[in-house]
């Protein structure tokens, strides 16, 4: 079927380059957009860049990006694009392209018809031939043909934009999840605050009972009258609270870690959780990968997920392949955490898994538990990363990981932070298998909508 295009610059009434200068990189003041902020369509500032004010004025000389602007990537990578979104003050990094829409055209229509295969393999097809990495030159992009679907493109940017709503919605949820577990553990198992509210409130002179509730108020953020009301409108709540308090003793001790809660000990990592590696069987061996449906990792699977949960694999082997590799098939919950280029990638493995090279992952089979490793791991990442070495790239040996030293808790509050934990992973896994499946569908409707006018009429009736 034919599909009328027009040039993506008779499409736009602004295609700006970037400056090719590199920014004056500050600590704060305003924000620079970088490739790496720019992943699947969407802009991500949870790491943003700055520039002082200077650096911004002499950015934006040309143009000003303003709401409803697309950025465009024309290298590393090469063809990804986002929205400028409403009330975001930006200039551009480097190898980027500011598009902004004709007011005839429809934005978040071009936004998406600028990611169908119609349009990357346009771009791919005619990649540039930079010394190091391809690139997209201006002329090129000015020339890319964009499929029209008027009077339907309205309609089609909404329903993909309702998907990608939802994807994002169910990633805010997430982060939001794995924030609570963050700081459970941290006040638990880092800053021991239960305990510390136990031994305040004896050495002020007060009763046992005194102590239970200043931890109890220090695990549960509520003051003495709130605590009341839960008893009384929530009986069983208050009583699982009380018995998680119980569990806290209300001294500390001195350590090789420094000062540790009473009657917990100083071990190694190493000696509470199975440490294992990975390989990559021969890629020449067609037996070891084609047809192949056991998932297999490498730390690019982590590079791009939005919560700590592996739930696929880009690459899968066979078990041929599997035969190959030391650490055979790890079970669902085995903890991941890539120990190069970077170190720190980090998540929960939510299916049977087999490693490559670049990873050290636990097998949480005695106390520790793998929401514990994981938190764990969190809170001890710049103690991790410091235990690095290389002269090509940071890297982190299972011999130097293992004898980090970890202060285990009793076994009974290592299971109530688990049971919280776990529930809270649960709803994350569930959420993340949504959003793929979300992704699925945006990824085969996109192509399909920009060029299946019985489909639009399907979707329109």
């Amino acid at each position: 079927m034919s599909v009328e295009t027009n040039s993506l610059e008779s499409m736009c009434e602004l295609i700006v380059d970037c400056p090719h200068s590199t920014p004056k990189w500050t600590d704060e003041g305003m924000i620079v957009l970088r490739n790496q902020n720019i992943r699947n369509g969407q802009l991500d500032l949870s790491s943003p860049s700055f520039t002082d004010t200077a650096g911004y004025q002499s950015r934006i000389k040309r143009a000003v990006p303003q709401a409803g602007d697309i950025v465009f990537t024309r290298e590393a990578p090469m063809g990804e694009v986002c929205l400028i979104p409403e009330g975001l003050t930006c200039c551009l990094g480097q190898r980027q392209v500011l598009l902004r829409p004709k007011k005839s055209v429809n934005g978040r229509y071009l936004y998406w018809a600028l990611q169908s295969p119609f349009v990357q393999h346009q771009i791919s097809w005619n990649e540039g031939t930079g010394t190091t990495v391809s690139n997209v030159r201006i002329p090129t992009l000015k020339s890319l043909e964009i499929p029209r679907r008027e009077p339907h493109e309205a309609k089609i940017a909404d329903t993909l934009g309702s998907l990608a709503d939802k994807i994002q919605m169910n990633h805010r949820i997430n982060q939001t999840l794995e924030q609570i577990a963050q700081a459970i553990f941290k006040s638990w198992f880092v800053d021991f605050e239960p305990v510390k509210a136990k031994h305040a409130a004896l050495e002020a002179g007060g009763s046992e009972e005194d102590a239970l509730l200043a931890a109890m108020q220090a695990i549960s953020g509520k003051v003495e009258m709130e605590l009341l009301r839960l008893q009384a409108e929530q009986p069983e709540h208050y009583a699982e609270l009380r018995n998680t308090a119980e569990l806290f003793p209300s001294a500390m001790q001195d350590s090789e870690l420094e000062e540790i809660p009473e009657g917990w000990n100083v071990s190694q990592i190493g000696d509470e959780v199975t440490v294992v590696g990975g390989g990559t069987p021969s890629t020449k061996n067609r037996d070891f990968w084609e047809g192949g449906k056991i998932h297999w990792t490498t730390p690019k699977d982590l590079s791009g997920l939005n919560d700590k949960v592996l739930i696929d694999t880009e690459r899968k082997i066979t078990s041929a392949g599997l035969t190959k590799i030391s650490s055979g098939l790890l079970p669902v919950d085995t903890v991941l955490m890539s120990s190069r280029a970077p170190v720190g990638y980090l998540a929960l493995a939510k299916t049977p898994v087999a490693v490559n090279q670049g990873y050290i992952a636990m097998k949480c089979d005695k106390s520790l538990s793998p929401e514990f490793v994981l938190q764990w791991c969190v809170s001890r990442m710049n103690e991790i990363e410091g235990r690095a070495s290389g002269t090509t790239f940071a890297e982190i040996s299972k011999k130097s990981f293992k004898v980090i030293p970890v202060a285990v808790p009793q076994e009974d509050l290592i299971n109530s932070y688990t049971k919280i934990a776990k529930s809270i992973y649960k709803n994350i896994e569930i959420s993340a298998r949504e959003s793929g499946s979300l992704a699925n569908l945006r990824d085969t409707l996109l192509p399909q909508l920009l060029t299946d006018s019985c489909l639009i009429d399907i979707m329109e009736a």
